[in-house]
């Protein structure tokens, strides 16, 4: 099979995938590994793909984002394993910031026990802790975008800016060692990236199909994150590639 021919097979696939192996692609087409990421390269420098940590995801998936509605329909079980696994870091007293999200809305849930201070930009989240005795909610205000009913902009980020919290949970569309934690909204990017920037522990929240997936913003480098809490099967690669940057994975 000519490369040409290949590279056209390849692009078909990620029409119908949301992401591609290296090493998936090498079995498919009989090829080593070295000549797939030589297609990787080159279908990447015409712009019909962007590589990624092993493998490879579609552009047409990058600015793609699905509404709160949606988000909430998919892996429900996975997001409730993450707010348990979230909710067993916060103790007492403490002042967290949570993204807005389905996620971040099942740690929500089960904080409602313990005497903490939430901050959020998620009407949703606002809304579930409402009137929950005990426990204080500071809204940043902003701008309201509709589709992911999160308040952003200038506003919920001066509003982040006076605060020093101890922890944050930050809910993302895609994360990798190579492109870091993305969002489709370059807004929301600027918006989450305050919220980072005002909190001492920060754990990046997702179940596994979000790994290796790119969006159009970059929100930051997985360096930064204190740790990924998941649900869901990883490989061994990907686990040893967050490791080798200092990122703790909490499945």
């Amino acid at each position: 099979m000519f490369a040409e021919e290949r590279q056209n097979q390849i692009a078909a696939m990620l029409a119908v995938h949301s992401s591609i192996k290296v090493t998936e692609l090498s079995e498919t087409f009989r090829v080593s590994e070295s000549t797939i990421r030589r297609d990787l390269q080159e279908m990447e420098e015409k712009n019909l793909l962007k590589r990624t940590h092993g493998g490879a995801v579609g552009l047409q998936k990058r600015t793609f984002e699905p509404s709160f509605k949606e988000k909430r329909a998919e892996y429900f079980e996975d997001k409730i394993r993450i707010g348990e696994l979230a909710a067993e870091l916060v103790n007492e007293g403490d002042s967290v910031i949570l993204d807005t999200g389905t996620t971040t809305l099942e740690i929500a849930k089960r904080i409602k026990g313990k005497r903490v201070t939430v901050i959020t930009n998620g009407l949703d989240i606002a809304e579930e802790l409402s009137d929950v005795e005990g426990l204080e909610v500071i809204l940043t205000g902003g701008t309201l975008r509709g589709k992911t009913r999160a308040m952003v902009g200038y506003l919920a980020e001066n509003t982040l800016r006076n605060f020093k919290a101890d922890l944050a949970f930050i809910g993302t569309n895609g994360i990798s060692v190579d492109d870091g934690i993305t969002t489709p909204n370059h807004i929301e990017a600027m918006t989450k990236r305050a919220m980072i920037a005002s909190a001492n522990q920060v754990y990046a929240v997702c179940d596994a199909s979000k790994f290796n997936e790119v969006s159009f913003a970059v929100i930051q480098p997985v360096r930064g994150l204190t740790g990924v809490i998941t649900s869901g099967e990883l490989s061994e690669d990907i686990i040893k590639s967050f490791d080798e940057e200092g990122v703790k994975i909490i499945r």
